[in-house]
């Protein structure tokens, strides 16, 4: 019999931890999963290079009725002692939402009971003692409160499978789960936060899904603020309710479909026989799904919220990224706490999020100001004030059109040094700056306009034939628009899978939209290389990324009643729609593009033509591991984590020389953000990578790649090969030399030239006597590389 001291992980998991489950009565099919991956690796991003860092992966996640995760199982070697996973498998439960926790190495279990419910939080079993489902089924529905028969089938209730194997993401599957469980324990208000790009309606679609198909909820309404919301869910996440749904419209109400989409204005109006809604009875919905739920109606006096108050009687569901919460409006206030949370921090740092890297850049006349001279008039002839301008004022009431000219030439520059036909925003204060800065891109892009006029566009609410191209801008198959100048109509509700350039020209001060603009960038879109956006930040906006606000839980602030607030909830800044979902044309001249007045007098703008400006600072800022921003050279970086790694030089020796290979060391840096090519660029491209980073980790002088090599021919220790082997290592040597030690490794080298012309890769081989003694002389060579 084999020593199960020898077995690998996989051994141990094959031979008993596995039998030990069926034998509990879980199904090998339906309820086991091995090896899970269940999030994508944190993508990180150096220079114009990015990598992805190691995913999370549980040996096993066992399931009940296949949608309801009870138990994450981590197995180790026999070598280790039964609970030597623990905390491992603990930090995978608290990311999945897991009551049960073992740790197993062979011979028995490590239970940790995470439900409070047992006598001892921890205690071993026998490898015949493992639960059955059943047992942990009826504990899991104490613990949550699923008391009734009712309940428990409710929650039971499987996902919608389209049999493409899709399945929700883990995070979406814990909202999904939290939300169908507060729905079965009667809960009438609830609020599912989830950051831009992470599957808002898809998740909603299973959550209607399920509680549709187990008969808890029979009538369902699903309400968005713009059209373009409205028809992308039902043509995609919700087409699988197929004849059962339909959209409202005014010249439409029947009563006689289950499922019904609906923009707010589609049955409100400001007279009450557009208010449509009444026409159907109050407890005619039971539940009604409410999509980025932080804008109207949010607010206590809002038109929106009627609606919400005559079905009051339904099951309220609210989907937001960003809850809004302010003195006078609360997103909690009215739907609770969150069921669930997923942050913008949490999507990249699982890797289904894009990471952004942020270019500062900082003008001369925004920070140090500028003041007009006595009885100065702008180009207009209107009298300037006299006062000092700054970054507070630009664009806002002082125009200086070479800023703008700046401000576009820094975009075309980044755009033609990396992709000329990468998707840009770029955020204006209002349609009059969207208009001068896309005459200014224009100018500046002579060449590609003339190849497509609709290289540049500006998407605002009040241009229609802007407006007609959003749907092409966010189409990753569509080239053109590139590069849209926008003030407002771009913040929310546009899915721009493939925007790698957030240009930022407008004064942010709030959280919420600052964040939907941010989220303009978020997706992942793998097909067409995107991986990760660039923040181009010219009027300090990025600063908001440093307030405690931005990623943390939201808090509820509302003060009812309060007459102190600056802003009343009906005045707040947003947008202005109309029926259809689109914004409205300005009211007048001065006008903002949502649709609301200036404050009186009116603000006045004044105009330069010939006041000079410059950049005086420029840096780039990474967003760093802990979800920071951080500005710091390459080689900061690259030192600062290997020094994490390993403490000294001498450790980092002993690793590399007793490595079995080296390019396993190198993936395991290249998975703590080290990337070697753009290293090798700033410190010298002739360097191996194992010079590379004991110069900039450990301050040692580099040798090249041709002087190591040299250095092993120096020794002339070939001459114990045959004549044959000699051959072969001398042209190890020399690959070694032109393209690095990763190369050499690999025994496909023996096929690539030179030593095809040599003999096959197994011949080659043979004349070392073997593989085994060929890799004994593969490492000896690299021994001697470096000595």
């Amino acid at each position: 019999m084999s020593d199960k001291k020898s077995f690998s992980e996989r051994d141990i998991c094959t031979k008993y931890i596995t039998p030990a489950l069926v034998q509990a009565g879980w199904n090998l099919h339906s309820q086991i999963r091995e090896e899970v991956s269940f999030t994508k690796g944190r993508i990180i991003v150096r220079g114009k290079l990015h990598t992805r860092g190691e995913q999370k992966r549980a040996d096993y996640i066992l399931y009940y009725k296949s949608n309801i995760p009870l138990a994450v199982i981590e197995a180790k070697e026999n070598s280790c002692s039964v609970g030597a996973g623990m905390q491992q498998a603990l930090n995978y439960a608290d990311t999945l939402g897991v009551p049960f926790v073992f740790s197993s190495n062979g011979d028995g279990f490590l239970l940790h009971d995470r439900t409070g419910m047992a006598n001892r939080m921890e205690q071993a079993l026998t490898l015949d003692e493992f639960p059955s489902p059943a047992q942990l089924w009826q504990q899991y529905c104490q613990w949550k409160g699923l008391e009734t028969t009712q309940a428990r089938h409710t929650v039971e209730m499987p996902y919608f499978d389209d049999g493409t194997g899709r399945v929700p993401r883990y995070y979406q599957a814990n909202a999904i789960n939290n939300t169908v469980e507060a729905v079965a324990k009667g809960r009438q208000r609830i609020l599912l936060v989830m950051a831009t790009g992470t599957g808002k309606t898809y998740t909603a679609f299973q959550i209607i899904w399920r509680l549709w198909k187990s008969g808890a909820k029979k009538r369902i309404l699903f309400l968005a603020d713009r059209n373009i919301l409205v028809d992308q869910t039902k043509n995609n996440d919700f087409k699988p309710f197929g004849a059962a749904m339909t959209k409202i419209s005014k010249r439409q109400i029947d009563k006689s479909y289950e499922i019904y989409l609906s923009l707010y204005q589609a049955v409100t109006g400001s007279e009450e026989e557009q208010n449509i809604y009444k026409q159907f009875s109050p407890d005619f919905f039971d539940l009604i799904v409410i999509d980025e739920c932080h804008r109207g109606s949010a607010a206590e006096d809002s038109a929106w919220r009627e609606i919400l108050d005559y079905f009051s009687s339904a099951t309220h569901i609210g989907l937001t990224a960003t809850p809004k919460e302010t003195r006078d409006v609360s997103s909690i206030h009215y739907f609770g706490d969150p069921v669930y949370s997923y942050t913008l921090k949490q999507g990249i740092e699982d890797g289904f999020l894009a990471p952004y890297k942020v270019v500062r850049i900082d003008i001369d006349k925004d920070l140090q100001g500028w003041r007009p001279s006595k009885g100065q008039t702008d180009k207009h002839g209107e009298m300037i004030e006299d006062r000092i301008y700054n970054l507070n004022d630009m664009d806002r009431t002082l125009v200086l059109e070479q800023r703008t000219e700046l401000v576009a030439r820094k975009i075309t520059e980044f755009l033609t040094a990396t992709d000329p036909y990468a998707k840009t925003i770029v955020f204006c204060d209002d349609i009059d700056h969207a208009e001068r800065m896309r005459q200014a891109l224009v100018n500046l892009n002579p060449e590609e306009v003339k190849k497509n006029r609709k290289y540049v566009m500006r998407i605002t609410g009040d241009d229609i034939e802007g407006k007609a191209e959003l749907d092409n801008f966010i189409n990753p198959e569509e080239r053109y628009p590139v590069i849209a100048t926008t003030s407002k109509l771009m913040t929310t509700g546009v899915d721009a899978q493939t925007c790698k350039l957030v240009v930022l020209d407008q004064h942010i001060r709030s959280m919420t939209e600052f964040k939907q603009i941010i989220g303009r960038g978020t997706r992942i879109n793998e097909d067409y290389g995107k991986f990760w956006f660039t923040i181009m930040d010219f009027k300090k906006a990025t600063e908001l990324f440093a307030d405690k606000d931005f990623d943390g839980e939201p808090v509820m602030i509302y003060e009812p009643g309060s007459d102190e607030s600056p802003v009343p909830p009906d005045k707040e800044p947003g947008i202005n729609l109309d029926e259809n979902g689109n914004p409205l044309p300005p009211l007048e001249k001065g006008g903002t593009e949502g649709g609301f007045e200036e404050p009186s007098p009116k603000r006045i703008k004044y105009v330069m033509g010939d006041v000079t400006v410059h950049v005086i600072a420029e840096r780039v800022q990474y967003y760093g591991p802990e979800g920071k921003l951080i500005t710091e050279s390459l080689k900061d970086y690259t030192r600062q984590t290997v020094r994490r790694d390993y403490a000294s030089l001498d450790e980092f020796l002993q690793r590399w020389s007793q490595a079995e290979r080296k390019a396993t060391i190198l993936q395991e840096l290249q998975q703590h953000g080290i990337l070697l090519e753009p290293l090798a660029d700033e410190v010298g491209k002739d360097f191996d990578a194992f010079d590379l980073i004991c110069h900039v980790a450990f301050d040692q002088p580099p040798l090249t790649r041709r002087e190591r090599a040299e250095n092993v021919k120096k020794r002339n220790y070939f001459t114990k090969y045959s004549e044959q082997a000699r051959l072969v290592l001398e042209n190890l040597l020399e690959k070694y030399a032109d393209t690095g030690i990763e190369n050499i490794e690999d025994i496909k080298v023996l096929t690539l030239d030179p030593f095809k012309d040599m003999g096959t890769a197994s011949e080659l081989v043979s004349v070392f006597g073997g593989k085994t003694a060929y890799l004994k002389a593969l490492h000896e060579l690299e021994d001697n590389l470096y000595a």
